[in-house]
């Protein structure tokens, strides 16, 4: 792959203080979390662009499934534009970790206005800045995140 647009999102994965009632329970909750961790990491690549994004979060794919709108319904060129005010803001943050919450914004993410990503990329991309959005109370850029 050429470029990879990698983004972690491990926030909800972090588990309460409270101890275990029992060892089952502690392993039962472990064992959840895996699944819910594998079953909510989305994974888009195209060898012919050469391009992948990984989304790992929890909640996301069935987000994404239940209320996120459907492919088509928005163009690539609108998406490329969000997505690139998005990503510049991401980044930023990324670079500001005294100011910005760094369990939010871990790592960078390599997007190229000038690169075809083609649609799915942009697609998923783009509802994962929605979800990130109105999940975590955040504000990337100067849009009101909706569906």
């Amino acid at each position: 792959m050429k470029t990879i647009i990698y983004i972690l999102g491990l926030i909800g994965l972090m588990v309460s203080c409270n101890t275990p009632k029992s060892t089952s329970t502690a392993s039962n909750k472990t064992e959840r979390l895996a699944n819910q961790k594998v079953s909510d990491t989305v994974t888009i690549s195209n060898d012919s662009l050469e391009y992948e994004i990984i989304i790992i979060e929890p909640g996301f794919n069935a987000w994404l499934l239940s209320r996120a709108q459907p492919e088509g319904y928005y163009s690539q060129q609108f998406l490329e534009n969000r997505n690139y005010i998005y990503v510049t803001e991401w980044n930023q943050r990324v670079m500001q970790p005294q100011r910005y919450n760094p369990n939010l914004y871990e790592l960078p993410i390599d997007y190229q206005p000038n690169i075809d990503y083609g649609y799915e990329v942009n697609y998923k991309l783009y509802n994962y800045f929605i979800y990130f959005q109105l999940t975590y109370n955040q504000r990337l850029g100067p849009f009101v995140p909706r569906i």
